[in-house]
Order: C-alpha cells, then sequence, then structure tokens
C-alpha cells in the first residue's frame, strides 16, 4: 500500500531566522510534482526552491485546500504564484481513493503509514558514521583494552579483551581506536581526535581496580583489527539523535572550513560525512544547513596575459601582495547538515553538491 504522508507537528517548530530571506525559485523548478514514495519535504522544496531550507514559505496553507501539508504519493502538486507574485504549492489533484458502500453515501478510505518529513533519521542512519571526537583530556579518562584471551591482536567476533577499568556487568561497550589528531587550519588549535569505531562487545565480567583485576568484554561485532590501547566506551555515549532532523539555516555571522572526511579522502560528495571546524563555541547546532563555498583560482596579470596564480612564475607572483591581482569570488557548490556537535567542531552530512566537495572548501550560512 502506498505510504500515507502527513507532515509531523515537528515541522512547524521553527525559529523565525528560517522565515527570514527573500525565496528563490529555481529557473528550471518544474510547474509540477508527481508525489512518489520515499520523498522528503527537503527534496520536494529543493526541486522548486534555491534555499531549501526556506521551505515554510513554499508550503503555506491556502483557501484551495484544506491542508496542503496533506500529501500521498501519487498526488500532483503544482507551483503557482499569489496575488503579491509569491510562490506556492498547491494541490492539483489527489489520489485519494473512494470506497464505496451500498447507499448513496461515499467515504474515502484513510491511509495507513509513516509521515513525510523534513529529513528522518531512518533516510540518513545507514550513512551516519558512528565515528567520534575526543579531546587528549577525555581520552586520558577513558578505559582502555590491555590485551586478550589470545595473546594477541584480532578482529574476529567471540574474541574475549582485557580493559584495565572496572565496568558495568552485561552493559554493551563501543571500542575505538585513537585515530588522527584534528588541528583547526586556521587556528593550528587541536580539535581532538578522531576515533574510529573498531568494534562493540558485552562486559562478561567487572573487574576489580583496586585489586588489579581487567573487565572482560566478549566481542559480538569486529569491524576491524582489536588492538591493546584501544578505548572502551559505553556504546550509545555521543550516538543517540533525534529521529527528525529539523533543518534551519546556520547563523549569518557563520564562516568555517571542512577539515575532514569520514572516507578518508581528499573529494567528496553528496551523502558522505564531514567534519568541520564550528562547534558550540560558535552557536552551531543539530540541524543547521549550510552552504559549501571555494574560492576561484587566482590570476595575475602578466606582461603576456593573464595567467593563473599556481602555474604563473615565481616572478609574477612576487609582485602581487595576496598572490593576485583580483578580488576573485567563492562560487557555492553545495550544501551540507549539521548532525553531531562538538564544542569546536561538528560532523555533517552533504546534503548536495553540483561538483566534488574537497578538504578547506568554506562553510557559511546559506
Amino acid at each position: 500500500m502506498l505510504n500515507k504522508i502527513i507532515l509531523t507537528l515537528s515541522l512547524f517548530a521553527c525559529s523565525l531566522n528560517l522565515l527570514a530571506g527573500e525565496i528563490k525559485v529555481n529557473e528550471n523548478a518544474p510547474k509540477t510534482h508527481l508525489v512518489v514514495k520515499g520523498d522528503t519535504l527537503w527534496d520536494i522544496s529543493a526541486l522548486f526552491l534555491e534555499q531549501p531550507w526556506l521551505w515554510p514559505k513554499l508550503w503555506r496553507l491556502n483557501p484551495e485546500i484544506n491542508n496542503p501539508h496533506l500529501i500521498y504519493p501519487g498526488d500532483i502538486i503544482r507551483l503557482v504564484f499569489d496575488e503579491k507574485g509569491e510562490p506556492m504549492l498547491v494541490l492539483e489533484s489527489s489520489n485519494v481513493k473512494a470506497n464505496y458502500k451500498w447507499s448513496p453515501k461515499v467515504r474515502q478510505k484513510r491511509k495507513t503509514d509513516t509521515a513525510i518529513r523534513l529529513l528522518p533519521l531512518e533516510v540518513i542512519s545507514p550513512l551516519i558514521k558512528y565515528d567520534h571526537l575526543f579531546s587528549a583530556e577525555e581520552l586520558e579518562q577513558l578505559p582502555y583494552v590491555i590485551g586478550s584471551d589470545e595473546g594477541y591482536k584480532s578482529s574476529i567476533d567471540g574474541f574475549k579483551v582485557y580493559v584495565n577499568k572496572e565496568l558495568a556487568l552485561a552493559k554493551t561497550y563501543a571500542i575505538y581506536n585513537k585515530g588522527e589528531e584534528i588541528f583547526d587550519p586556521e587556528s593550528s588549535d587541536s580539535l581532538g581526535f578522531y576515533v574510529d569505531l573498531v568494534a562493540t562487545g558485552q562486559a562478561l565480567s567487572t573487574g576489580n581496580q583496586d585489586q588489579k583485576e581487567p573487565a572482560t568484554l566478549k566481542i559480538s561485532t569486529a569491524k576491524r583489527e582489536i588492538r591493546a590501547g584501544d578505548f572502551v566506551v559505553p556504546v550509545h555515549d555521543g550516538q543517540m539523535f533525534p529521529s527528525v532532523f529539523n533543518m534551519k539555516a546556520a547563523d549569518k555571522s557563520l564562516r568555517g572550513a571542512i577539515i575532514k572526511a569520514s572516507s578518508k579522502g581528499r573529494e567528496f560528495g553528496k551523502l558522505e560525512v564531514v567534519v568541520i571546524n564550528r562547534g558550540t563555541d560558535h552557536q552551531v547546532t543539530v540541524g543547521d544547513v549550510m552552504a559549501i563555498k571555494r574560492l576561484s583560482p587566482g590570476v595575475v596579470d602578466t606582461s603576456t596575459g593573464p595567467e593563473y596564480t599556481k602555474e604563473t612564475s615565481l616572478w609574477n607572483r612576487l609582485l602581487t601582495t595576496d598572490g593576485s591581482d583580483y578580488k576573485m569570488p567563492e562560487e557555492p557548490l553545495g550544501e551540507l547538515m549539521v548532525f553531531k556537535v562538538y564544542q569546536q567542531a561538528s560532523m555533517a552530512l552533504i546534503l548536495r553538491t553540483e561538483k566534488p566537495a574537497r578538504l578547506e572548501d568554506v562553510v557559511t550560512a546559506p
């Protein structure tokens, strides 16, 4: 049965900032859209708007239908303009099916299923990495693996490892390796260690720290090799996410950069997880939408004409104060959404890119 698509009330809990700004319709926006199973409000809004985060302006209540926020697979929605020239979506035709009884009455059959939401957790949960950022001070306080029952490294299930501190009996723990230290490219300050999930396991014995008796973990899932020194953390610490991400435009003053990708590559695209060098200290919150931008290559004028700074001679570069004769623009190339926030950094999911994003690409308010 086709999914019933009901926008949840959580979608309306938006800040006034979300409604601010002039709405701009895409030049190639379709006049109509056939709603299909799996559509999200972000997907549909992005078809029509240059700024999908301004979706409330597009999905306004209007007198033509009882509630334009109740749409179903098979429904057709149309882009129209009101008397002020403002765009909005209306329901052109409905896929609500009628059931006829042996009487003059007609009743509409209610469709049962989940709501269409702005960005449901189940849509992106397979893409969210259970990686983490820990400061050096936090790592010093964490329990860690000291060895195993076999006396060697292992990446198999059912393996037993020993931990230097007491654990809660029968509780499930995640095991992380230390990973690389990440530095802010602007300040050179350490933002913490990017730790990778290695395995999960259940505590078979609590251990006794006073007697120097280690706790025992039985490995239930091993992703990669478990080593002495790997850190042990309760499995859900830092991994609880909202069921629905209510997106909003990031603060106008925000400016940062992409500093790492979970794929460990230098270029990455839609639905990849990246780290940016902005966090709670910079008023970043879960659900913030940011634009990804890139500074166009510098250009210098030479005796033979304009040349790219990176391709011209050292002499020509020395003739300019900042490596370019022109103030080159920053061009937008996509958007991302923050789903996990730390003090000075955040993890985000890339929602859209016109071209591959790169390390050190700029992130700003959209």
